[in-house]
């Protein structure tokens, strides 16, 4: 089961503030756990949304919105994609996470990435070997 763990932005995180020595040093040891222990897929840090962009969907128009974007609490400042057995596991790795806004209280949101077999039928066989196709080559890129 694949997780995606989302860090929350909050004010200093918006305004570019970069992280102490101590904490990118902690935020390291941490990684190399996930590392160690085989279950980090992926994990960085965010721009503010201020370097962002949103693109609106309405029918077939598009509409790009420039950053930054008001509501901070609803932002993410950073991420971590991890593979392990179960919810109750991943939870287990984010409660050993430093916390990444000391001095404020700070929230991590745990999301579980779909596989195909959630998709159910409606993944045909030709869709299936479409998406393993995809992995493939992505999986090749330099």
């Amino acid at each position: 089961m694949r997780f995606m763990i989302l860090i929350k932005a909050n004010a200093d995180s918006e305004a570019g503030v970069m992280p102490s020595e101590e904490l990118l040093a902690a935020m390291g040891k941490y990684n190399e756990e996930l590392v160690n222990a085989g279950v980090m897929l992926a994990g960085e840090g965010l721009h503010p949304s201020s370097k962002g962009a949103r693109v609106r969907f309405s029918g077939d128009a598009r509409t790009v919105i420039d950053g930054p974007f008001a509501e901070t609490k609803e932002l993410i400042a950073g991420f971590w994609l991890i593979e392990v057995k179960s919810k109750d596991e991943a939870i287990e790795w984010v409660k050993r996470i430093p916390n990444p806004m000391p001095g404020t209280e700070t929230e991590v949101e745990i999301r579980q990435v779909f596989e195909a077999d959630d998709f159910g039928a409606e993944l045909t066989p030709e869709l299936r070997k479409l998406e393993a196709r995809i992995r493939a080559k992505a999986a090749e890129r330099p």
